[in-house]
C-alpha cells in the first residue's frame, strides 16, 4: 500500500490544518482542520473515509493509502508539549528553550539545520525509549 505524507500546520489564527501535497499522484485530495492537531487529523481521517464512500458510490476506483504525518515546528511543539517540555527538548537537541518558544510563537523560524537537529534528537529519544523494559 502506498504511503502518502500529510502535512500538519498551525495557522495564524491558532487553528490547525492537515493536508496532502499535490505530488502524490492520486485522483483525490484530502484536507482536515480543527482547533488542535489531533482534531485536524481526525477531521482529515473522516474526510478520507467520506471520499472513499463517494468514489465507491460513483463506481470509481479509490486507491487506498496509509498516511505519514509531518509537522511544521510550531505545530509539533504546540501539540507535543503535553508530553515534552521545551527545556527537555532543548537539552536533547542542543538548542535553547527560548529559541523553541520563539518558534512556537512565530517570532522566528528554524533553519533547515535546526529543524534537522530537533528531528534527530526526537528520533534518538524514540530509539532509546524503544529499548526500555520495565520490571
Amino acid at each position: 500500500m502506498k504511503t502518502v505524507r500529510v502535512f500538519i500546520e498551525r495557522g495564524n489564527d491558532g487553528s490547525y490544518g492537515a493536508y496532502m501535497p499535490d505530488d502524490d499522484g492520486l485522483d483525490y485530495g484530502i484536507i482536515g482542520d480543527g482547533q488542535s492537531a489531533a482534531e485536524a487529523i481526525e477531521d482529515f481521517k473522516a474526510s478520507y473515509l467520506d471520499m472513499k464512500k463517494s468514489f465507491e458510490k460513483e463506481g470509481r476506483f479509490f486507491e487506498e493509502v496509509e498516511f505519514e504525518y509531518s509537522y511544521d515546528i510550531p505545530s509539533f511543539l504546540t501539540y507535543y508539549t503535553k508530553y515534552l517540555s521545551y527545556q527537555g527538548l532543548a537539552k536533547l537537541a542542543g538548542i535553547s528553550a527560548a529559541q523553541l518558544s520563539q518558534y512556537i510563537k512565530g517570532y522566528r523560524h528554524p533553519s533547515e539545520k535546526t529543524t534537522k537537529k530537533i528531528e534527530d534528537a526526537l528520533h534518538r529519544l524514540a530509539q532509546e525509549l524503544s529499548q526500555v523494559h520495565l520490571v
